[in-house]
């Protein structure tokens, strides 16, 4: 499962710069360097793909009964996940539905945030359902989990609106920075939402009897996501927006790992 988690995204991402990296005279380091390594892009993505079917098989063959005696429960919120991922990365045909979430400014960014705070939170509980047949019914320390990696998440792909910038004002995209402002942006929307992931990671931590070294170990990315929003008043090199945000993520992943291991 987290396998293939890892690798649907990859091939969608790389699958959508890669379609739209067809000038080599463009100043987009990325585009440029997408288009300088077409072939090799192509041939990866090809064998992604079959890993990626190869494993949706493997999976459906070994749970095929568990997963149709998933609760109703389960069924709705699989729908809802599916639902809100198509509508954002527009992956129905326009000719039977003309409509993406990320064209609606303002919503894209929560959107995005759910879908990956459900494949961080809600899937993997969907999972354990199925191959152990296992129910996980504490309400609590999933909605504070839910919320906290939800803002964390809608901060980020806000951060890469901020990127986005000229391009979406072009193209009349009505996202917050367009609407707002940068500044606006950063210290009325980001280091708000912020806020309220850092109160969700406080409830729950104190729901869980957390020490202190295991709240610090999860603290430290949203301190980090806090200076890196203060610091995007000043525009930056795409470069910096691609390492930087996607490596604050990472360091949220690995500061949740090692506050795991520190758990007694």
């Amino acid at each position: 499962y987290y396998l293939l988690l890892f690798l649907a995204p990859t091939i969608y991402y790389t699958y959508a710069y890669n379609k739209v990296s067809t000038n080599p005279a463009t100043t987009n380091p990325r585009n440029k360097w997408y288009f300088k390594h077409k072939n090799f892009i192509n041939w990866s993505q090809l064998i992604l793909f079959i890993i990626c079917m190869l494993l949706a098989v493997n999976l459906l063959y070994q749970n095929f009964s568990n997963i149709f005696r998933l609760p109703v429960s389960y069924w709705i919120a699989i729908a809802m996940i599916i639902t809100a991922g198509i509508l954002y990365y527009g992956l129905l045909p326009k000719s039977f539905l003309n409509f993406s979430l990320r064209n609606t400014g303002w919503l894209k960014a929560f959107v995005i945030g759910f879908v990956w705070a459900c494949c961080a939170n809600v899937l993997p509980l969907i999972m354990l359902k199925i191959e152990t047949g296992i129910g996980y019914h504490d309400s609590v320390l999933w909605t504070w989990l839910f919320i906290k990696n939800w803002m964390f998440c809608t901060v980020n792909a806000i951060i890469f609106d901020i990127k986005d910038y000229p391009t979406d004002a072009n193209k009349h995209l009505r996202t917050f920075v367009v609407r707002y402002g940068l500044r606006k942006t950063i210290f009325s929307i980001l280091i708000p939402l912020l806020i309220i992931g850092l109160i969700s990671l406080g409830v729950f931590a104190s729901y869980k009897g957390f020490g202190w070294p295991q709240v610090l170990c999860n603290i430290l990315p949203f301190l980090l996501t806090i200076y890196v929003a203060y610091s995007m008043h000043k525009r930056k090199n795409i470069l910096y927006y691609l390492m930087v945000i996607d490596g604050l993520i990472l360091f949220k992943a690995i500061c949740g790992i090692i506050g795991m291991q520190l758990v007694q």
